[in-house]
């Protein structure tokens, strides 16, 4: 009779880690989305280069970069705003919205080519509107991810997996925009348009933002992810039977309890490590985003075994460079999980990815062989870092205990750290369209300073973790 009664309250916890796998999963393909959305410019840069004004002709290469700082400085600027708004207002209103919204920036682009557009002032525009829209994703599906799993043991490894999405989404993106370039570049833009808007009216219906919302207990929550199943089990069980017998008023009042009040934006500058893993991202964003906004054109125009590719063998070859970004993310976050030390885990990604920039501009054109294994191999050490920050830096600085583990501060914190990193992603691309005129050697070695600039901010916090390592260990 024990057993039988003890059975019911077994099902909990499946229903919670369904709601987890559900979130993950919605949040994972939604910020793919996002970013399918952002590759088309790239894709399509050698085109408008070669034949469509204002973009081609000797500035074309420096208006194609402005079209790109149009985009990320509006995103930079807005996602500080968007955090803030997205500790208050209903995550999966916020989200779909955000989506959709950007489904119709993206749209307006690729209507220019039907319409024959070739005002700059269009794209700008429409650049600038696509980035202020698109910087509510991150924050959103960040926090949505933090309420789920912002108490589980193996963060990093997590983490490292769902981030994933941004190098799925840029190679998803590449191989739409590449498939669809030869029937026109507009094409390239509404394809993912239709992606990303079609996928908002699924978070909108779908998408379970926090716990609460269906209706399971926090502490239960985070017993539950930190592995003990048996005594998660009972835990659920009596939570249950107490919220059952509870009055209305006692409900509300602990309810209040479980959410805190959101943090402010300065406050958030202050937390402990939130000011050097943003300037190393800053940095650190900028090398990223080069890659993703410049890699195709690079690839067009530096011929690989004496050999130039087409536009769409340059456009679908560029998704190396974020497959290995996809390992590269998922090593870095299980890699910290394992020494627990995220600072040093970054910097040495960042350290080893300074060779292998060098080895891949050297010998990447030699052969197709030597161009994908070195593209794989920089997309690997780049992305690592970037993906481990963004992700599980960033939920460990919103969550830690000099807010009292107040899960309402970590999109304020996601945004500050990836707000500040949108300004270097944006700075990256628009110098690269400057200094491309003047040979690529030139873009690498800014490169090459960018993330010994982002290396530089973590130093003393690796320094710290190595000598609390090394102190417990004694």
């Amino acid at each position: 009779m024990e057993e039988a009664s003890a059975a019911p309250p077994r099902a909990a916890p499946r229903g919670l880690r369904r709601h987890q796998y559900a979130a993950l999963a919605l949040t994972y393909a939604s910020y793919a989305a996002f970013h399918a959305s952002r590759k088309p410019p790239s894709i399509v840069k050698a085109v408008l280069s070669a034949g469509w004004a204002p973009f081609s002709g000797p500035r074309g290469p420096h208006r194609l970069g402005e079209l790109d700082v149009a985009f990320l400085s509006a995103y930079a600027a807005a996602m500080f705003a968007a955090g803030h708004l997205a500790d208050r207002a209903d995550l999966r209103r916020l989200l779909a919205a955000a989506m959709l919204a950007s489904g119709a920036a993206s749209a307006a682009l690729g209507a220019a080519y039907f319409l024959g557009v070739h005002g700059l002032a269009f794209f700008l525009a429409a650049q600038v509107a696509s980035g202020v829209v698109q910087s509510a994703g991150w924050p959103c599906v960040v926090a949505v991810v933090g309420n789920w799993f912002g108490h589980a043991s193996r963060r990093g490894t997590i983490m490292g997996v769902w981030n994933s999405h941004t190098s799925v989404g840029n190679i998803a993106g590449s191989v739409l925009a590449a498939a669809v370039l030869e029937f026109g570049w507009g094409w390239s833009f509404l394809v993912p348009a239709f992606v990303i808007a079609a996928l908002g009216v699924v978070v909108l219906v779908f998408l379970v933002a926090h716990p609460s919302d269906a209706g399971l207990e926090l502490e239960a929550m985070e017993v539950e992810m930190n592995g003990d199943g048996g005594e998660e089990v009972e835990l659920l069980g009596e939570d249950k039977k107490e919220v059952e017998g509870n009055e209305d008023d006692e409900l509300e009042l602990e309810m209040g309890s479980q959410l805190p009040r959101a943090i402010g934006f300065l406050e958030a500058w202050r937390l402990p490590g939130v000011a050097p893993y943003a300037f190393c991202l800053f940095f650190s964003k900028l090398v990223a985003y080069t890659f993703l906004y410049w890699l195709p054109f690079y690839i067009r125009n530096n011929a690989v075994a004496g050999q130039f590719l087409s536009h769409k063998a340059s456009g679908i070859l560029s998704v190396v460079f974020d497959v290995g970004g996809v390992l590269g993310g998922i090593s870095a976050g299980f890699l910290s999980d394992a020494i627990g030390a995220r600072a040093v885990t970054s910097v040495l990604f960042l350290f080893l990815s300074i060779p292998a920039l060098i080895v891949y501009r050297t010998y990447g054109s030699i052969s197709m062989h030597h161009n994908i294994g070195l593209m794989f191999l920089s997309g690997y050490f780049v992305n690592g870092p970037y993906a481990l920050i963004t992700t599980a830096v960033a939920t460990d600085l919103g969550t830690q205990e000099a807010i009292k583990g107040n899960s309402r501060a970590l999109a304020t914190v996601s945004a500050i750290i990836d707000g500040t990193g949108s300004v270097g992603a944006a700075l990256g691309p628009l110098l690269t369209g400057y200094i491309s005129t003047r040979g690529w050697n030139s873009v690498f070695f800014m490169l090459i300073i960018s993330i010994s600039l982002a290396i530089v901010f973590l130093v003393r916090l690796a320094k710290d973790e190595i000598v609390s390592k090394l102190g417990t260990r004694q």
